[in-house]
């Protein structure tokens, strides 16, 4: 019988499953203890800090997120709400990858859509601001320039449809 070929892991984005789930077993009872004491929430070791980086990392080289301009700012929102609750972790889970993973996907499709709002403002104010009268350019003067304008203004409809 032939073995199976196993998938070769980035290391760079790699997470080990097990030691994540005992890491944040070991978070857990301390929050309990804290909370049995009264004090504030401890806060996550640098272990499962490193592990939601390496996740919403490797979520964000995904075909369907890679080509954004603002996948640092997706990252950055998605370890953030890692972190802020992560407490609502179970340890009957049992796979804290895949939990973690769809609140990361979820704050990437917020992120997403946070943008595109923010877009369609910006071509609401050039379209209102009457750009394309204040754009008039002499092709006489400055040769080239009003393909450059066309360029542009094709770009802000492509992204406002896109």
């Amino acid at each position: 019988m032939a073995k199976k070929k196993k998938k070769k892991k980035n290391p760079a984005h790699y997470v080990d499953n097990e030691d994540f789930y005992d890491a944040l077993c070991v978070w857990k009872d301390k929050i309990i203890e804290a909370e049995e004491c009264g004090e504030p929430r401890p806060p996550v070791c640098d272990f499962i800090g490193e592990c939601f980086l390496k996740m919403a990392e490797g979520l964000s080289h995904r075909a369907c997120f890679i080509n954004y301009d603002f996948r640092e700012e997706m990252v950055g929102d998605a370890i953030e709400n890692c972190i802020l609750y992560a407490h609502n972790f179970k340890k009957e889970g049992k796979n804290p990858f895949a939990y973690f993973t769809q609140m990361m996907y979820y704050a990437f499709l917020r992120r997403i859509q946070k943008e595109k709002k923010q877009l369609d403002i910006k071509t609401k104010i050039i379209e209102r601001t009457g750009f394309d009268e204040v754009m008039v350019v002499d092709d006489t003067a400055l040769s080239g320039s009003s393909s450059e304008y066309n360029t542009i203004k094709d770009n802000i409809v492509y992204k406002t449809n896109r």
